[in-house]
C-alpha cells in the first residue's frame, strides 16, 4: 500500500502531457519486444507511449487490421467510433480516421467532436443494426455496423487504449481479437509507412465521416431502461462524479432533461486528472470501485455527528463510463459484488416485461451471493470466464436479463425485455441505484443488508501471489485432475473447474469450490503474479485460510 493512497494528487504525480503526446508520434515500436507488441486483453489493446506500447504505429496497424477483418467478414456498414478523455485518445482518434477513410470505410463520429462513453457506442451500434425493430438486432448482412472505442478504461493518465466492438455491439470475442492482434503485429513489423492513410484534415472533411449525436441518441432513450420519473418524483438527491471521464458531458444533460436533483461533481475534463486522489499503489487511476480513487467522494458522503450527507446517493464512473461506483450515506462505497447482487434481486422482482426464462450472467470470480440470489429468484445462473464479451450474446438474445462483472461492469435489458447495450454501462447502473432508492425507500446498502440477512454474510477478497512466466503458463493449461487435494480450508472440495459452467469456455486458470467457500486463480497478463479471488461464507478468518490453502493447491498443481 502506498503511503499516500487516498490522498489528493500533487504536482509531482501529474503527467507531462506534451511528452506523452510527443512520444505517441515519435516512437517506433520494436515488435520483437513483448511489451511493445499488440496484445488484446479482456478489453482491447492498452499501453503507454512512455514505454512504446501505445503509439501511432500501433493504432494505425490495429485499425488497418480491423479493416481487413471487416472485409473478410463482409461487414460493409458504418463503423461507430468513440473516444474518452485520456490525453492519448484524441490523437489516436485522428489516426483511426486517417486509416478508415483511406480504406473507404464510412465512419460515425461524435457530432460535438467530443467524448463518447463506451455504452453510447454499443447503444448506437445496436440501434443501427435493428435493436428497436420488431425483428430485433441483426449481426450480419448488408449495411451491418460495428465500432471502435478509444479508451484505456480506468488506467492511469499516461495510458491509451483501443478496442473493437463487433456487430453484436459488445466487445469482440477472443477469436476475433486474436486475429486482429496477429495481423496488426505483422503491420507493425512492416512499419507505419506500409499502412494507407488519408491526411487528417482531408479525412475529417470527407463524405465518409458522418457526424452522429451519440449523446442525444443515448440520453433520450434512457427512460426505456430505468424509471427516471420515479427518481424525479421521489426527489432523490444524486451527486454524480465522472472522475474526469467521458460521462463528464452527459450527467448534467441527464439531470436537466429529466428534472432530476442531480449535481455533477468535478464537471471538467483534465488530461492530467489532477483532482483525483491516488489509488492503492500511488498512481492516479480512475477506478470507481477503489476506495482510494473514490476517497474524495467518500469524504463528501461521510455523515458528520448529528448531520446529514449532501446527497442520498453518490455515483462514480471510470474513463469510458462503462463502470459504476455507488456511495451511500449509510454504507460508504459499496463493494461491486454487493451492488451486483442488489441489482439482480431488485431487477428480477421489478421488471415484469422481462422474459420469464431470462437468466443471470456472472463471471466465475464474482460473489457466490449472486448464486444464492439467482436460486432464490428461480432464475438460471450463467457463469462465464472473466470478460464482458461473454455476456454480449445473452443480452442480445435476451437469454440473460442481467450480466455483471466483479470489477463493477454490468448491463441489463430495457423495461420491455429487449436489449439495451451489450457492453458495460455505468450510467444505467448508477441510475438504477437511484431507482432502487426511490421505489424502496431504502439505500442500496440497506438493500444489501437485507440480502445478507436472507442468504448469509460472506467475505471476499482478491490477492496476488508471485509466479514465473512458466508457472503462469502451467496455470493456464491446468486440467481438473491436477488438483489432488480433497479438502479446502477444512471443507470437502465439491468442484474443480478449468472451464466455465455457463458456456464451457476455458477460464485461463482454476476454480475450486466447497459448500461455503471457493477460490479462483488466474495468471496476470502484465505482471509476474497470479491473482487469487476467494470468498468464504464462514468468517474473515476462514477467508484467510481459504487464501492460504489456495496458494498451496496452486503450487502443488503447477509443480
Amino acid at each position: 500500500m502506498h503511503p499516500r493512497a487516498g490522498q489528493p494528487a500533487q504536482p509531482e504525480d501529474l503527467i507531462d502531457v506534451e511528452k506523452v503526446l510527443g512520444l505517441y508520434y515519435d516512437t517506433v515500436p520494436d515488435v520483437d519486444d513483448p511489451v511493445q507488441q499488440v496484445v488484446f486483453g479482456t478489453s482491447g489493446h492498452r499501453g503507454s507511449s512512455l514505454n512504446g506500447s501505445f503509439t501511432e504505429t500501433h493504432v494505425a496497424a490495429i485499425t488497418a487490421a480491423i479493416v481487413d477483418y471487416r472485409r473478410a467478414q463482409g461487414i460493409d456498414g458504418p463503423l461507430y467510433v468513440g473516444r474518452d478523455t485520456h490525453a492519448l485518445s484524441e490523437p489516436a482518434e485522428r489516426t483511426v480516421l486517417e486509416v478508415l477513410v483511406a480504406a473507404g470505410v464510412e465512419v460515425r463520429v461524435d457530432a460535438r467532436g467530443s467524448y463518447t462513453p463506451t455504452p453510447a457506442v454499443s447503444h448506437s451500434i445496436l440501434l443501427h443494426n435493428g435493436a428497436a425493430t420488431s425483428e430485433g438486432p441483426r449481426t450480419a448482412g448488408p449495411g451491418i455496423a460495428d465500432g471502435i472505442v478509444i479508451t484505456p478504461s480506468h488506467n492511469p493518465p499516461t495510458d491509451g487504449g483501443i478496442k473493437y466492438n463487433a456487430t453484436d455491439g459488445g466487445p469482440a470475442g477472443g477469436d476475433v481479437t486474436g486475429w486482429i492482434a496477429r495481423r496488426a503485429n505483422e503491420l507493425v513489423r512492416s512499419g507505419l509507412g506500409s499502412i494507407d492513410r488519408t491526411p487528417y484534415e482531408r479525412a475529417v472533411a470527407s463524405d465518409l465521416v458522418v457526424k452522429h449525436d451519440y449523446r442525444a441518441t443515448f440520453v433520450d432513450d434512457l427512460p426505456s431502461v430505468v424509471d427516471l420519473e420515479a427518481i424525479r418524483a421521489a426527489g432523490v438527491r444524486i451527486g454524480a462524479d465522472p472522475l474526469g471521464g467521458a460521462s463528464v458531458e452527459y450527467w448534467g444533460v441527464i439531470g436537466e432533461l429529466y428534472g432530476l436533483d442531480l449535481t455533477v461533481i468535478h464537471p471538467d475534463a483534465d488530461p492530467q486528472f489532477s483532482f483525483m486522489t491516488l489509488d492503492w499503489d500511488g498512481k492516479i487511476r480512475m477506478d470507481c470501485s477503489s476506495p482510494y480513487a473514490m476517497a474524495s467522494l467518500r469524504e463528501i458522503m461521510a455523515v458528520p455527528d448529528g448531520g446529514s450527507a449532501p446527497y442520498d446517493l453518490a455515483t462514480g464512473n471510470d474513463g469510458d463510463s462503462d463502470r459504476h461506483g455507488i456511495v451511500t450515506p449509510d454504507g460508504g462505497l459499496m463493494n461491486p459484488n454487493h451492488f451486483l447482487a442488489v441489482c439482480i434481486d431488485y431487477l428480477f422482482r421489478n421488471r415484469s416485461g422481462w422474459p420469464a426464462s431470462a437468466g443471470v450472467g456472472k463471471t466465475l470470480v464474482s460473489s457466490s451471493l449472486i448464486d444464492r440470489v439467482a436460486a432464490d429468484l428461480g432464475r438460471p445462473l450463467i457463469e462465464t470466464p472473466v470478460g464482458f464479451k461473454y455476456f454480449a450474446d445473452g443480452l442480445l438474445q435476451t437469454t440473460m436479463g442481467f450480466g455483471g462483472e466483479e470489477s463493477a461492469g454490468a448491463s441489463f435489458l430495457r423495461l420491455d425485455g429487449t436489449v439495451w447495450t451489450t457492453d458495460k454501462d455505468g450510467f444505467i447502473l448508477d441510475l438504477l441505484a437511484a431507482e432502487i432508492t426511490a421505489k424502496t425507500g431504502a439505500s442500496p446498502s440497506a438493500y444489501h443488508r437485507s440480502l445478507v440477512a436472507r442468504h448469509g454474510e460472506s467475505w471476499y477478497a482478491r490477492v496476488d501471489a508471485p509466479a514465473t512466466r512458466e508457472e503462469k503458463a502451467a496455470l493456464t493449461a491446468l486440467s481438473p485432475s491436477a488438483v489432488t487435494a480433497t479438502t479446502l480450508a477444512g471443507e470437502e472440495i465439491t468442484a474443480r473447474l478449468v472451464t466455465a459452467p455457463g458456456n464451457g469456455e476455458p477460464i485461463g486458470g482454476l476454480k475450486v469450490t466447497t459448500a461455503n467457500a471457493w477460490f479462483a486463480a488466474r495468471p496476470s497478463g502484465t505482471e509476474d503474479v497470479y491473482k487469487i479471488y476467494a470468498e468464504s461464507f464462514v468468517s474473515p478468518e476462514h477467508l484467510e485460510q481459504v487464501q492460504d490453502a489456495a496458494r498451496a493447491v496452486v503450487a502443488d498443481a503447477i509443480a
